[in-house]
């Protein structure tokens, strides 16, 4: 509902294909159904000419077992940087009031202090607080750096942590061993989130599950594999009679199944759902550049006449990465790296030309990276003598929420409106003016057939 359609469909699947099978959904046994956030809000208001708001208030009226869950980038919420506290407590909170139970935080860079404004908010609210590590691999990203990570957001109130693999980089047997590290000192639940992307997703989640892992991310099968995540159902039978049996209503289970495979082949008809994104790819575990990156440089070098030039950005992304501190690529460092890396290629020379995030990044405005970001590099990128920020970038920014307000006064028809305008101002804009839009030619049409005159 969340991540499968998003990695497979870019986040297109509207509202509407959903409603008619979430009573089968909520009849399954799933631990949790995540359903919103991520690039659902944005998709919603920008592609699909609906309010995200309604979209959850139209599960939480269905569905009556299962818990909402919902996917937020920490300080950044749901949009692309980062935003003041007020406006932060207050999404968080209509968020928990219009029915989600789990609210999933990650922070790009891993830096907890991007998580703390969310998390309070999460505990305000009495909703449950998972706190996602951001899975990478480089020099600094152990294990042991992992569990300390972990032990520090469950002092911040984490009520479980997620292993959170939006690349596909895990692997089964150092799977095993990270979350066997995290289960001796972490005493809240475990949760793994891959992508099949590499291939290794099924096994990855079976090793998982045998070191102790509580929660495991799987989709329909069929919005799964691929880019997506591992497939529920076969996993499913794999545990069928085991100790760790999820106990999953396996004809429930089918229907949803075979509810959603006509929508999977409508996509690939329309080529909303792209051949590319169903097959195992290598480069994933080679440049460790997810699914969504890869197909966004391929985008870019588009625009540019530059195809040819791919293998060799591919081969940039990495040395980018180093240069600035090993971010983990999920957005919006991926799209920052990426799109520098594309830059340092066509130009010819590195940070010949640099995008103003990438400057953002390095000055600090997005928290702490993993790595000390080198002096030489720092001064390569923003200029001898440049500021550098150490503090939480959101003690910069003053409150939003009034302000925010006395913009959006004469489009608003409900408070979450202020929300929706806050993270997306334009595309907001645009959505609430054809909301006035239909709501005038509703007005209109009843009016003519309240003076419409009936021939005797």
């Amino acid at each position: 509902m969340r991540d499968g359609q998003q990695s497979l469909i870019a986040t297109r699947m509207p509202t509407k294909d959903m409603l008619p099978i979430l009573e089968t959904v909520d009849q399954v046994g799933y631990h949790a159904i995540e359903m919103w956030g991520g690039a659902t809000f944005d998709s919603c208001v920008r592609f699909l000419d609906e309010d995200p708001w309604d979209r959850l208030r139209a599960f939480r009226k269905v569905i009556k077992k299962t818990k909402l869950q919902m996917l937020l980038r920490g300080q950044n919420l749901l949009g692309y940087k980062h935003y003041a506290d007020d406006v932060v407590e207050a999404f968080v909170g209509k968020s928990v009031e219009n029915g989600i139970d789990i609210i999933r935080c990650f922070d790009a860079l891993n830096d907890p202090r991007n998580l703390e404004a969310a998390f309070k908010a999460i505990k305000k609210n009495g909703a449950h607080a998972q706190a996602a590590m951001s899975y990478t691999i480089s020099p600094v990203h152990t294990d042991e750096a992992f569990v300390k990570l972990a032990k520090e957001m469950v002092q911040m109130g984490a009520d479980s942590i997620c292993i959170k693999d939006m690349a596909g980089l895990l692997n089964p047997y150092g799977t095993f061993l990270l979350v066997k590290a995290l289960k001796e000192q972490i005493k809240v639940p475990i949760e793994i989130h891959t992508h099949a992307t590499s291939g290794l997703g099924a096994m990855t989640l079976l090793k998982a599950v045998e070191a102790g892992a509580d929660i495991v991310d799987t989709a329909i099968s069929a919005f799964g594999d691929g880019t997506s995540q591992p497939c529920t159902e076969p996993l499913a039978f794999a545990l069928k009679g085991t100790k760790w049996d999820p106990k999953l209503d396996m004809d429930a289970l089918n229907k949803v199944a075979e509810y959603f495979r006509p929508l999977r082949e409508q996509a690939l008809a329309s080529g909303l759902l792209s051949t590319k994104v169903l097959s195992v790819d290598i480069n994933t575990l080679k440049y460790q550049v997810p699914g969504g990156m890869l197909s966004n440089l391929v985008s870019q070098l588009k625009e540019q006449h530059a195809e040819n030039k791919f293998e060799e950005v591919l081969r940039e992304v990495p040395r980018v990465r180093e240069d600035v501190g090993f971010p983990p690529l999920v957005t919006p460092s991926s799209q920052i790296v990426g799109t520098q890396a594309v830059l340092n290629v066509l130009m010819g020379e590195r940070y010949k030309m640099v995008t103003k995030e990438m400057k953002d990044l390095v000055a600090g405005k997005y928290g702490k990276t993993p790595a000390p970001i080198k002096d030489e590099v720092a001064e390569k990128i923003l200029g001898a003598g440049a500021e550098r920020i150490t503090c939480r970038p959101a003690d910069l920014i003053k409150p939003e929420l009034e302000e925010t307000k006395k913009k959006c006064a004469y489009y608003e028809q409900q408070p979450e409106d202020i929300l929706t305008y806050a993270m997306f101002p334009k595309q907001a804009e645009d959505f609430f003016k054809r909301r006035m839009e239909k709501q005038c030619n509703l007005d209109a049409s009843l009016i003519d057939q309240e003076n419409m005159v009936y021939p005797v």
